[in-house]
C-alpha cells in the first residue's frame, strides 16, 4: 500500500485531499490566517481530528519550495492506514495467535520506525497508533525502520482507550509495558492473544490506559539508570513474546 512520500500546498489543494480520504500526516498553517477557505479547512481538519502546527511562514516557504502555498502546507502519508477492526478479525480468522502492539502518543520519528522494523521481524500483525500527538508515518520513519513500513500495517485511532476496548471485547488481553507495578514481564502468559502497549518517551503510557489494561509488567533494570529507551523495551517485550511462543510450538 505504498504511495510517494509529498507535501501539498495551498487552502484549497489540502481542502481537496482532505475531502477525498487522502493519509495526511499533519498541516502546517501559519499564524493569523483568515478567510472563507481557511475556515471551511480549519472545520475539516476538526472534523478529521488531523495534527497541525503552526509555524513561520520560512517554513512553509522550505516545505512548498517558495510556491505560492497561501500559508498551508499539508504532509500526505507515504503509506496507507489500515481499519483496526477489520486487522482484528482477519488476524483471528487466520487462525494465528494475535500480537498488536499499541503506541500511547510515542513522538519520535526514530523510535517509531526503530518499533516498526523490530515488529515485522517479531511478527506483530499490526501497530495501532492515536491520530493526534503521534509520531507521524514520514521519510524519517520509513528510513529507520528499513522499509519495514511498506509491510507492517499500521492503524490510526481517535483514542488508544477506544483501541483498547475493541481488543479486549476480541478476547485479546492487553499488557502495558510500565515501571508502575512489581510483576515482571517474564511472569506474564503471551501464549494467549495480546496487545502490548508502550508509552511515549518522556511519561510512558498514559494513566487512564493504564487503569484498563488487563496486565502491568515491567522488565528489570539493575544498573543506575531507571528506564530504557522505548524502542529498546519494546523490542525485549516481543522478543520475550517469540521465546514463549517458540517453546510452546516445540
Amino acid at each position: 500500500m505504498e504511495k510517494n512520500t509529498t507535501n501539498i500546498f495551498g487552502l484549497r489543494a489540502i481542502i481537496e485531499a482532505i475531502e477525498s480520504d487522502s493519509s495526511i500526516n499533519k498541516v502546517y498553517l501559519q499564524k493569523g490566517l483568515r478567510g472563507n477557505l481557511y475556515y471551511e479547512l480549519d472545520k475539516l481538519i476538526k472534523t478529521h481530528k488531523i495534527s497541525t502546527s503552526t509555524v513561520p511562514v520560512e517554513k512553509l516557504d522550505r516545505l512548498s519550495k517558495n510556491s505560492n502555498h497561501q500559508g498551508a502546507v499539508a504532509q500526505i502519508s507515504p503509506v496507507e492506514f489500515y481499519d483496526l477492526e477489520k486487522i482484528i478479525e482477519q488476524t483471528i480468522d487466520s487462525e494465528k495467535t494475535p500480537l498488536f502492539l499499541v503506541l500511547d502518543q510515542l513522538s519520535d520519528v526514530r523510535n517509531f520506525g526503530a518499533i516498526i522494523r523490530t515488529a515485522e521481524c517479531t511478527g506483530v500483525h499490526a501497530i495501532i497508533i492515536q491520530k493526534n500527538g503521534s509520531a507521524p508515518v514520514n521519510a524519517e520513519t520509513i528510513k529507520t525502520s528499513a522499509g519495514a513500513a511498506f509491510k507492517m500495517p499500521i492503524c490510526k485511532v481517535d483514542h488508544i482507550k477506544d483501541a483498547l476496548f475493541l481488543l479486549q471485547a476480541s478476547g485479546i488481553k492487553t499488557v502495558a509495558a510500565t515501571e508502575k507495578t512489581e510483576d515482571s514481564v517474564y511472569d506474564v502468559d503471551f501464549n494467549q492473544p495480546v496487545a502490548i502497549v508502550m508509552g511515549s518517551e518522556d511519561r510512558g503510557v498514559n494513566p487512564s490506559v493504564l487503569k484498563m489494561v488487563d496486565y502491568k509488567a515491567k522488565l528489570p533494570i539493575l544498573g543506575v539508570i531507571e528506564s530504557l529507551n522505548v524502542s529498546v523495551a519494546c523490542g525485549a517485550f516481543l522478543y520475550e513474546t517469540v521465546r514463549q511462543r517458540t517453546i510452546a510450538n516445540i
